[in-house]
């Protein structure tokens, strides 16, 4: 959960997208990513939050498809 808020600050959104996959992966629910993010906003800046939440809406719409 730490490297998904590192990653976010550091602006790397590949990264980033392949870290959001495997944390739903090994259990760490959206709402967590989502509350991680919001954490970003707050101490890192909310550009680099908008981004984060904008990528990890990505994510999850990506999922809901290979899923369905």
């Amino acid at each position: 959960m730490l490297n998904l808020a590192m990653i976010a600050v550091l602006n790397r959104p590949n990264e980033l997208s392949t870290h959001i996959r495997g944390a739903l992966t090994n259990g760490v629910t959206r709402e967590e990513i989502c509350e991680i993010f919001l954490q970003v906003g707050v101490y890192a800046g909310i550009p680099a939050a908008v981004d984060s939440f904008r990528l990890a809406r990505a994510v999850f719409a990506d999922l809901d498809k290979e899923r369905a």
